[in-house]
This record gives C-alpha cells, sequence and structure tokens, in this order.
C-alpha cells in the first residue's frame, strides 16, 4: 500500500533542541534522544468513513515529532497502518450495500488526499492489515506454541498473564480494564476464556466474512493488536522511540500490543514512549463515529476552508488536551493565516532568530504548539506595527512556521 506525498520541509539555520514528551507508560515526561534514526510507529485509522477532526489532530501531533526530529538533523523512520479488515469496517459496507474492499479503497483514498493537504509528512511504510497478514500468522503460531495463546472454539487468544508486564501502559485497575475492553472491540463476557481481558489473535473464518489462510491456525483473520505487532516489529523491531495514538488506544489496543510483543520477543519494553493525543470534542460530546458528531477534513476542505487555517485551529490546542472543535476556533485560525501571511509579505522585518529558538523551545517542550504559535503571534504583531530593516527576516520565519510547524505562508 502506497502513502501519500511529501512536502518539502526547508532547512532551518542551527540545529533543534531533543524532544521531551510525555509517556504514558511511566506517567511522565522523559528526553528521547534517538540514534541518526528515529523510530516511530502510529496506529492508523480504520477506512469506514472519511477523515474527521480528532483523526487529524492526531495525526497532526506526530507530524510535529517527525518535524522535531528532522530539525535534530535525524533521520526519521515512521510506520502507520491501515486497519483494512475489521468489524466496524465489515458492518458498514454491509450496512450501506458496499463491497468492503471497495470502501476501504475509497475511504484510505480520501484520508491520503486529507493528509496531504494539511501537510502532514508520509509515513516510510504504510501498510494495510491484508497485506500483513502473511506475517501475522507465523506469530500467532509462535505465541500458541509457546503457551503463551490458547485456542477456544477455532479461535486463537492471548493470555495476559504470560506478560509480567501486562498493565504497564494503561496503569489500570482490573475493573476499568474490563469495562474497557467491552467498550473497545474485546469480548470479556465470553465464556471458556482464561482471563476475561484476553484479547483475539485470530479468528476462525465466519460465514459470509472475508478470510486468509492460516496455516495450522485455519483460515480466518487477524485480531486488531497482532496486526500493529507484526507491522512494528518488522519494519522497526523491539525498543522504537515512540508508539503513538490517540488516548483510546493506550486500553486495550496499545496495552495488548505491547504485551504481544513482549511476550514475542523476551524483551522489554517494545516501545521507549508510549504518546496519546487527547480527544476532540463537538457539542460538548467525545467526536466520534457512533455518535454521528464528526466534522470531516474534507468537508471543510470542499467548502473552501484554507487546509493551513485547519492545520492551525488543531495546533492552537495542546496535543495531550481534550478540547472541542467550534465555529470561533476555525474563525481565530483563519485570522491568524491571515496576520501571518501580511507579517511575511514584506520585503523587510525586525529580526527572526530569536523566535526561531522560542518556537524550537516549545516544540521541545512536549510539543507545546500553543506556545508556538504565541510566539509567531508576538513576532507578527511586532512586525506588522515597526519599520523593521532585515531583508533576511520574512523569509526566515516563513522557513520556520513551515519546517516546524507544517503551515505554509
Amino acid at each position: 500500500m502506497h502513502a501519500w506525498p511529501a512536502s518539502e520541509v526547508p532547512a532551518l539555520p542551527g540545529k533543534g533542541r531533543d524532544l521531551q514528551i510525555h509517556d504514558t507508560a511511566t506517567q511522565g515526561t522523559i528526553t528521547l534522544a534517538p540514534g541518526p534514526v528515529a523510530r516511530i510507529y502510529v496506529c492508523g485509522i480504520t477506512p469506514y468513513d472519511a477523515t474527521h477532526i480528532g483523526h487529524a489532530a492526531t495525526y497532526n501531533a506526530f507530524d510535529l515529532v517527525q518535524r522535531v526530529w528532522l530539525d535534530t538533523k535525524r533521520q526519521v523512520h515512521y510506520v502507520q497502518n491501515v486497519t483494512d479488515v475489521d468489524d466496524p469496517l465489515l458492518e458498514r459496507a454491509q450496512r450501506d450495500g458496499h463491497d468492503w474492499t471497495e470502501l476501504a479503497e475509497r475511504e484510505t483514498a480520501l484520508f491520503r488526499e486529507d493528509m496531504t493537504a494539511l501537510r502532514i509528512l508520509p509515513p516510510r511504510q504504510y501498510i494495510g492489515a491484508v497485506e500483513a497478514i502473511p506475517g501475522i500468522v507465523p506469530l500467532v503460531e509462535r505465541l500458541r506454541d509457546a503457551g503463551a495463546a490458547y485456542e477456544l472454539d477455532g479461535d486463537v487468544y492471548f493470555s495476559v498473564e504470560s506478560d509480567p508486564h501486562f498493565g504497564g501502559v494503561s496503569h489500570l485497575d482490573a475493573e476499568a480494564m474490563r469495562l474497557l475492553s467491552a467498550e473497545r472491540g474485546g469480548d470479556p463476557e465470553r465464556p471458556g476464556k482464561k482471563n476475561p481481558l484476553d484479547p483475539m489473535l485470530w479468528m476462525a473464518a465466519r460465514p459470509g466474512e472475508p478470510s486468509w489462510d492460516g496455516g495450522s491456525l485455519g483460515r480466518g483473520r487477524p485480531g486488531w493488536h497482532i496486526e500493529c505487532v507484526a507491522i512494528a516489529l518488522d519494519h522497526l523491531g523491539m525498543g522504537f522511540d515512540i508508539q503513538g495514538g490517540g488516548s483510546d488506544l493506550a486500553f486495550p489496543h496499545h496495552e495488548m500490543g505491547a504485551s504481544h510483543a513482549q511476550a514475542l520477543t523476551g524483551e522489554f519494553p517494545m516501545a521507549k514512549a508510549y504518546v496519546h493525543a487527547g480527544m476532540v470534542a463537538l457539542n460538548g460530546q467525545k467526536m466520534s463515529k457512533s455518535k454521528g458528531n464528526l466534522v470531516f477534513v474534507s468537508a471543510l476542505r470542499r467548502a473552501g476552508v484554507d487546509p493551513a487555517a485547519i492545520r492551525l485551529a488543531l495546533l492552537s490546542h495542546h496535543y495531550r488536551a481534550d478540547w472541542e472543535w467550534t465555529d470561533a476556533v476555525l474563525e481565530e485560525a483563519v485570522a491568524r493565516l491571515e496576520r501571518w501571511r501580511a507579517a511575511v509579505s514584506r520585503p523587510d522585518g525586525i529580526p527572526a532568530d530569536a523566535l526561531v529558538e522560542e518556537v524550537r523551545e516549545a516544540l521541545a517542550n512536549d510539543l507545546d504548539a500553543p506556545a508556538a504559535l504565541a510566539a509567531v503571534d508576538r513576532w507578527a504583531q511586532a512586525q506588522n506595527a515597526s519599520d523593521g530593516a532585515d531583508e533576511s527576516a520574512p523569509g526566515l520565519v516563513s522557513r520556520t512556521v513551515d519546517a516546524l510547524l507544517g503551515v505554509a505562508l
């Protein structure tokens, strides 16, 4: 599966700072100092609907991570998956009378368009669950053969008790885990499981549903968590720098994925940092497909909204915060974009070297994009109110905003 085209990232004078970021697993801020190649895995979409603002906020956050690392003169090995076979996708296709593969292909294509418009840097590998199945099957077989998984009526389940570190990502108690498992795709009430929290690794073929050759597992399809584990281990290996996604993935998805990988390899941890973006609400409720209260990036673009303004709206909230999308948020972003473009359109201006360092410092401090925006606001206000004589300043600001914030002025 192919990703989307990359926008050019301008080079800035000097060098950026190492990233300090909040790690869900340690429940504190840690400093990440990767080697020459920084490694990141971000969980992708289940393509049964268009990209909404909540998706965009998450991928925008991890785009900032890439940009901070690139500014430190590192390369970035970014991997993202597409869950192109899963219950929600099959259910939506059946509801609407569509072929599930066509639905997945159409929505994945729209996602690529949205990411391109928002200037989100693409992953090096963009892998669908279906194409990953040949690599998933042997991992499930290994877990089963090692006693870390078991069969139940033809399905294969992972035993969470096989990983002594289970629970170390989300730090939830058993009751909270059980409630979230039921809410987020698990089946804690199924009789015969060794532990109610045990997640499915391989689902035996069901009548009328797609299935694939599973070798000794029989025909079926993979569970959700093992999909990401197989892709991450194949392309990044253990101990990569960041496992990222929305905060609703901390449990069960990232918790289970970490345990799968740790049971498979005997190594710990799967990722050096587990980083989670906040949820976006609309009219006081979390934005979600089940509630139908979605603001789609593609719809905003069709309405003529500049994608740079959409990106600025996302950047105006700290990535870990839960926040609400409103017309006022977008209106302020549009106005900010106009102010910034007016400021950099002058032939000269006030010096901007200090601004570059302010933006770098803000983003290195747990991706504090609102502080970075405030720094550019101050420069733009001073620029528009003075007669500067530095001919290089407007261009330097444009390159800084482009390179570090992903906004083209």
